[in-house]
């Protein structure tokens, strides 16, 4: 069986509210990391977009909240193996401030099955999280300053 290989580009929402980090939970269409996991909404930059275009794109879909702001903090590489592919993903995180309201997956048969508001003291297993989502926990002092400093 020949392996394919791909490339992707993502950009990753870090968003924290009243120590609450908004996660996703990846569904069986998710093309890189395992479904189950919990995972950083957004995902793939499409030909063109720019990256924040394509996070606030992603943060829609798999969330229902609004982009109000957004800082780039991090960019790590990842390797995944998934249904025959092996995959070279880059990932762009970003500090993101939302517009409020409860968390909603709107994209039908997307990479995201569910989507929430997850306590930070509920999220340090990282057998429960995606790679991007776990280093994402290492990440969270510096979003957190990003936005004190900026607003």
């Amino acid at each position: 069986m020949n392996t394919q290989v791909r490339t992707r580009i993502s950009a990753y929402a870090i968003a924290v509210e009243e120590d609450r980090l908004l996660l996703g939970r990846l569904s069986d269409a998710s093309p890189v990391f395992m479904p189950g996991l919990w995972h950083l909404p957004g995902g793939g930059i499409d030909p063109g977009e720019q990256p924040v275009e394509a996070l606030a794109r992603e943060l829609l879909e798999e969330t229902g909240l609004e982009l109000i702001e957004a800082h780039l903090l991090d960019a790590r590489t990842y390797s995944a193996q998934r249904n025959g592919v092996s995959w070279s993903l880059t990932a762009l995180f970003y500090a993101v401030a939302l517009k409020g309201g409860t968390p909603t997956v709107t994209e039908a048969n997307g990479s995201t099955e569910a989507a929430v508001w997850v306590p930070l003291a509920d999220v340090q297993d990282n057998t429960v999280l995606s790679p991007a989502a776990a280093d994402a926990l290492l990440m969270l002092d510096r979003a957190e300053v990003t936005f004190t400093a900026t607003h």
